[in-house]
């Protein structure tokens, strides 16, 4: 079975999509209620509540195959401090590096390091974090590429986030494992990944791996699958919010809930409050509707603006709610046996952020487990 440590592993949801044929040796988060979380599904004897910068190499049991780290974007995300690495959250990714380059120097080294985050990494400070990044893995001697990947393709909701993958120590990569050169209408290579590309350095560079993955399969989910219509389980607004939410909207998006009332049909949406420029030089808060059948990008309940709103329409029937914890689980791929806690604003915390469990899966049913088992294939010079 393959093994793997998971930093800043969050709920667990890493673990999701991984699946049965890998185990994990350690794992560790700060955050005691998502360790409540991933104790609760995952069991508790490997993980490790406490800041990564007071873990040592002692920590970490055995030789895994890979090490995972989603660690913290809000210093990278395009609607962060703009901190980069700089930062105090995501700043966290040096004291797990240190971890790593301590297990190249202990001939522990894993095979695999995977890197999830936001995209505003590959931008950040004008791309030198993500330069920086991916000179550290190569100076590690691992090779080294980025895809992005959007939830979309797997799950009715709209979140795409970076995957740096580094493998070290293969004497050669199968050919259906990489591309050649840039390729062109690629999923999973933006524009925005091949102009950090060209920012690298010549050693990042000669290091770097265009990574190929399938292209994704079709979804079918809409967010009516994974909607909740049990009044015993979720509670409606009262008539007078959903108006106020309604009055928020623009005509465009009050256009889009009359044509769905037209039809009579059920129709399913979620709503999102931004701050938008009001056309008299200030801004004002809009309430904006989806009803596409995919929901948002997920965020963590900081203020209530980060919170998705769940609209049903039916007729002139129209009820607004705030979305369920189980259905923002449903819409990161969890099953409904994953437990969350009771909390709202805990249980939502975990889900937003989280992993999509089917993104992980594809991911790592195609290039991280390939990779994984060129070990007993054709490893050799591991340091």
């Amino acid at each position: 079975m393959r093994t793997y440590y998971d930093f800043f592993a969050g709920g667990g949801m890493a673990q999701a999509g991984l699946g049965a044929g890998w185990r994990c040796l350690f794992a560790n988060d700060i955050d005691a209620r998502k360790a409540e979380c991933y104790t609760r599904n995952w069991g508790g004897d490997h993980l490790w509540v406490t800041d990564v910068s007071d873990l040592s190499t002692a920590s970490l049991p055995g030789h895994a195959d890979m090490s995972w780290a989603s660690f913290p974007c809000q210093d990278l995300s395009l609607a962060g401090s703009g901190r980069g690495l700089r930062g105090e959250r995501s700043g966290t990714f040096w004291p797990f590096w240190g971890l790593m380059e301590r297990l190249v120097a202990e001939a522990r080294a894993p095979r695999l390091v995977v890197l999830e985050n936001v995209c505003g990494a590959l931008t950040s400070h004008g791309g030198r974090d993500f330069a920086t990044i991916i000179g550290a893995l190569v100076d590690a001697g691992y090779s080294a590429g980025a895809i992005v990947m959007d939830a979309v393709h797997f799950v009715p909701q709209s979140r795409k986030r970076l995957f740096v993958v580094g493998v070290r120590g293969v004497v050669a990569l199968p050919p259906r494992l990489y591309w050649n050169s840039p390729p062109t209408g690629d999923p999973w290579h933006p524009r925005a990944v091949t102009r950090a590309y060209r920012r690298l350095g010549g050693r990042a560079k000669r290091g770097w791996v265009w990574w190929r993955l399938p292209s994704p399969p079709k979804r079918h989910a809409r967010i009516e699958d994974v909607y909740e219509p049990d009044p015993r389980v979720v509670r409606w607004h009262p008539p007078e919010e959903t108006a106020r939410l309604l009055s928020m909207m623009t005509p465009v998006n009050r256009d889009k809930v009359e044509a769905a009332q037209a039809t009579g049909l059920l129709a399913v949406g979620t709503i999102y409050k931004r701050t938008r420029p009001d056309g008299n030089g200030g801004r004002a808060q809009r309430a904006e509707v989806r009803l596409d059948g995919v929901a948002g990008c997920l965020r963590t309940p900081v203020g209530g603006s980060s919170r998705q709103t769940i609209i049903a329409i039916e007729g002139p029937l129209v009820r607004t709610r705030l979305l369920s914890p189980r259905e923002a689980a449903r819409l990161m791929g969890l099953s409904d046996d994953y437990w969350l806690p009771d909390r709202y604003n805990s249980a939502y915390h975990v889900a937003g952020d989280g992993l999509v469990a089917p993104v992980v899966r594809h991911l790592a049913a195609h290039l991280l487990e390939p990779l994984a088992d060129l070990e007993c294939e054709a490893a050799e010079g591991v340091a």
